[in-house]
């Protein structure tokens, strides 16, 4: 149905336009009325009308008692945007047309008009309803499947940082998908309980039951009071991700998030009947959200109350004003990771930031070294298949020590060891691969005849389908089935070529290389070589 609205100060005109449009447009296929029409008579009216009737489509004379109608187009597209306005006018000016159009109306009409010529308006108009109405049902029904796929994102981003089961580029794609601009960001955790005793929650199990009933009652509440993205439940505790662009949260902004938290929690309690508190961990890079999500553990462990913020807890150590501590914490990730380039260009920083700032301070530099290098030595040894030996660093201090005060030779050195380090797993790393791959060419090799697969080969190399296809591509540039079916055209074309297998017959040819039917390795070989067998054999 579409609403419209005839306004115009002639009692005549009006009665025409809604004789007009009850004649053409009088009912649909199910018999149901298409128009619902009211008049007005002054600019009051039509404003008034607007409000209660909230008309689709609008016939509106430019001169009416009162307010006019351009003053109450004016006033009609603070409240209502999309309706449709068709202007009537008696006088034939480009002013009064000009201002019209620019207020939004889709026609400008000079009476008297003819009976066609308003049919053929008001089809358009109803055609521009019908467009919007379309575009609002597509536009509610993305929200809807938003809604649920949403927190599914939200999921994945937040346990991706906190298992530290991702890519970069996964976290990258996650945060474009949920909009999140900032670069850092902190961690919270909601842990419930039956009842607080201390800083224990009891009858975790119980509530873990209870809480997945009513997670979706505590996602809302949570995201009624703070820009935050929520987790799933595991066991009895629900992670938060705050994205933000802060180093760090001042004092009256923590004060005013601790208030809103506790608030928080009273609401889920009357709520869910499930007692909870709140943890809040510091700032950092999404990479290290894993560090905030400890801290809000930890905060919620050295405190009793129902929220507990880090940088109010009793204990946990600080750096020193300027420490660069997320440059050496890029060392380690880059390391993790075997990305030569950052660790090296994280490294230098540091070792700069080392000589500038402590320029005279030689042994603390000199331990700062040797400690940034055997910490990252034993990341290095994790992420590779190396064996550590207890005497690997038997020189260390030695060549610290005569190295001396000479900064240069002592940057080199640190930047070597680094260097050797975050070798030693991209290497082993790459090693892995190519001896996966190599096992697994020699399986193929020595097993093309039979009715071998993917399952069969990844078995004997002791990994996932899924990732040892994704590897075996990476290395040599073909999938596994392009690999097997080069490998038996080629043997059967061996064959074919051979004076002694001239005897043989295709089937037997056939079942030589590992296909059991004979057409089919027929269209395989000839698709693969561009003949034949039998067109090949000739060949020779």
């Amino acid at each position: 149905m579409y609403r419209i609205l005839l306004a115009d100060d002639e009692g005549i005109v009006t009665d025409t336009l809604k004789f007009i449009i009850e004649k053409e447009f009088n009912t649909d296929a199910d018999g149901k009325p298409i128009c619902e029409i009211e008049t007005a008579k002054t600019g009051r009216a039509v404003i008034e009308l607007t409000e209660s009737f909230r008309p689709d489509i609008a016939f509106m004379d430019i001169q009416m008692p009162g307010i006019n109608g351009i003053e109450a187009m004016k006033e009609i597209r603070k409240t209502n945007e999309n309706m449709v306005i068709i202007v009537l006018s008696a006088y034939d000016k480009f002013d009064y047309a000009r201002e019209a159009l620019n207020l939004g109306a889709k026609d400008y009409l000079n009476k008297p008009i003819d009976r066609e010529k308003i049919i053929s308006v008001l089809r358009d108009a109803m055609k521009v309803i019908d467009n919007m109405r379309m575009n609002r049902e597509r536009e509610l029904l993305i929200r809807e499947k938003m809604e649920t796929v949403v927190p599914v994102i939200e999921n994945g981003l937040i346990y991706s940082l906190l298992l530290q089961e991702y890519f970069e580029e996964d976290v990258t794609n996650y945060k474009n998908l949920l909009d999140i601009t900032e670069e850092r960001c902190y961690m919270g955790v909601l842990v419930f309980g039956e009842k607080r005793e201390g800083n224990h929650m009891t009858n975790a199990v119980g509530s873990s039951v209870r809480l997945h009933q009513v997670y979706n009652d505590v996602r809302e509440l949570v995201r009624g009071y703070f820009r935050c993205f929520v987790g799933a439940v595991t066991g009895n505790k629900i992670p938060i991700l705050f994205p933000t662009n802060e180093e760090e949260l001042s004092y009256n902004d923590r004060v005013a998030e601790i208030d809103a938290a506790r608030e928080l929690c009273r609401k889920i309690k009357d709520k869910t009947q499930i007692d909870v508190r709140f943890g809040l961990g510091r700032i950092v890079t999404p990479m290290e959200a894993i560090h905030s999500y400890n801290d809000a553990l930890r905060a919620l462990i050295q405190t009793n109350g129902s929220v507990a913020h880090i940088d109010d807890s009793p204990v946990g150590g600080n750096y020193e004003d300027n420490y660069p501590a997320e440059t050496e914490n890029r060392i380690f990730e880059a390391t993790e990771k075997g990305d030569e380039d950052e660790q090296q260009r994280a490294a230098l920083s540091f070792f700069q930031w080392m000589s500038n700032t402590y320029a005279t301070d030689l042994s603390d530099i000199q331990l700062k070294t040797l400690e940034l290098v055997i910490r990252n030595e034993t990341i290095a040894y994790l992420g590779s298949s190396d064996t550590y030996r207890f005497t690997s660093r038997a020189d260390y201090l030695p060549s610290i020590l005569e190295i001396g005060s000479d900064m240069n030779r002592l940057r080199d050195w640190f930047l070597e060891k680094l260097r050797n380090s975050v070798k030693r797993v991209s290497e082993s790393g790459e090693k892995r691969v190519m001896t996966t791959v190599g096992r697994a060419k020699e399986y193929i090799l020595a097993n093309y005849a039979k009715d071998i697969s993917l399952d069969d080969v990844s078995k004997e190399v002791d990994i996932s389908p899924y990732y040892f296809s994704k590897i075996f591509k990476e290395e040599t540039g073909e999938n596994f089935i392009e690999y097997l079916t080069q490998i038996r055209i080629d043997h059967a074309r061996e064959l074919l070529r051979d004076k002694d297998s001239a005897d043989l017959t295709m089937k037997e040819i056939c079942g030589m290389v590992g296909y059991a039917d004979p057409n089919y390795f027929s269209r395989i070989f000839k698709k693969t070589v561009g003949v034949t067998p039998t067109e090949y054999r000739e060949r020779k």
